[in-house]
């Protein structure tokens, strides 16, 4: 008889190392690569899965939040999503992933984020495109900005102040995260490269902040920005001018942005090229508290009335009225059923990564003439990205 899936949230030592092994097998990293990310993402967020008692695969959960609206929403982050060779194919992580997210349901998290290394397996499970990271390249020599309007001061890579200044920013940027502390410990304190970390402003009066590293390739020497946080015009032009400074010694900047990249608009020239993207999928969890507790444009009094089908989660299924009242949002059940979309549907519109209108050209919503308007218009806001991969 085929025994089942075997899930659980109480990983001892053991159950780590198991874990690890399969880890590194599936993203081709060693033993001790693979021990250090489970140190850092903390045993007690590792789930694993087992048959006949033996672990065949587990994931990293990451209690955060992400910023919609210039609030803050409650969010888990799934990484390292790994299953052992001989058990792929078997519905192995299919079950994982229903048991997380059933988890995280009881435990009230709104929504959940992650990378996907292919779409269709998260897609059965309910999330869908929500945003992305862009990176970004640019030729030192030509970004011609010498104008350094405040001072640049070198400090510790684990310096208090970036905590304050990047809340400042990423509450101000849709899909920005909450970071947590494992995200966090990845640029205060890195493994691998060396980081260079350096205040803009005043130490009275910061203004922002970048962190980066240097390395040698065949095309020249990079510099990659790692972290950065820019407040004002004045920032942004002293971000620029500091790292033109680094032309005798560095060949390109490389740097991560949104598709929109408002640090390129004071650029003389067009000089700076999208290299790559990463797209990362969202689910939301609970509808109520994700549509409930997100922030929205001041100045909309409106409704909109949805009905909403969630294979996995039966408390998200059925109608709603999200009633839009200076800034917040209020969910109530009932209503009219005017925008029909699923769960999935419901994860990009959230974001406002697509447009209700894209939505309803992809077969993702449905629904009147008036609820896609109102759609529009309750969502409407810049591309949502985040700075970090996880």
């Amino acid at each position: 008889m085929k025994s089942e899936f075997i899930y659980s949230s109480d990983c001892d030592s053991e159950d780590s190392h198991s874990f690890g092994s399969i880890l590194g097998q599936c993203f081709l990293s060693s033993p001790v690569e693979e021990q250090a990310w489970i140190k850092l993402m903390e045993t007690e967020n590792i789930r694993v899965i087992r048959k006949n008692k033996e672990v065949i695969g587990g994931l990293a959960v990451i209690p955060m939040a992400q910023w919609w609206g210039g609030k803050s929403v409650t969010m888990t982050g799934i990484a390292g999503v790994s299953i052992a060779p001989e058990y792929r194919g078997t519905g192995a992580a299919l079950s994982l992933m229903q048991h997380t997210i059933k988890e995280l349901h009881a435990k009230g998290v709104a929504t959940s984020v992650l990378y996907p290394s292919v779409q269709q397996l998260y897609r059965k499970l309910g999330y869908e495109q929500a945003g992305s990271f862009y990176g970004w390249e640019a030729p030192v020599q030509s970004i011609q900005i010498r104008e350094q309007p405040l001072p640049v001061k070198a400090v510790s890579t684990d310096s208090q102040i970036f905590y304050e200044l990047y809340k400042k920013q990423a509450k101000n940027i849709n899909g920005y995260l909450n970071r947590a502390r494992p995200i966090w410990s990845r640029i205060m304190n890195p493994s691998r490269d060396t980081f260079y970390a350096y205040l803009i402003g005043s130490t009275e009066q910061p203004q922002g902040y970048i962190i980066f590293s240097q390395h040698s390739a065949e095309d020249g020497a990079i510099l990659r920005v790692r972290d950065w946080v820019v407040l004002t015009n004045a920032a942004t032009k002293t971000f620029w001018s500091f790292l033109n400074n680094h032309r005798a010694q560095i060949d390109k900047i490389r740097w991560r942005s949104s598709v929109i990249d408002y640090l390129t608009l004071i650029l003389p020239e067009q000089i700076a090229k999208i290299k790559f993207k990463q797209c990362w999928m969202l689910r939301i969890i609970n509808l109520e508290k994700a549509l409930s507790t997100r922030g929205y444009l001041s100045g909309i009094e409106t409704e909109l009335h949805l009905e909403i089908t969630d294979d996995l989660i039966a408390e998200n299924n059925g109608k709603f009225i999200l009633s839009i009242h200076n800034g917040s949002g209020n969910i109530t059940k009932g209503g009219k059923g005017e925008l029909k979309l699923d769960i999935r549907g419901l994860a990009s519109l959230f974001t406002g990564l697509f447009s209700p209108q894209q939505l309803q050209l992809a077969e993702k919503i449905d629904g009147t003439e008036q609820a896609i308007s109102t759609a529009t218009q309750i969502f409407a806001g810049t591309s949502p990205w985040m700075m970090d991969f996880f």
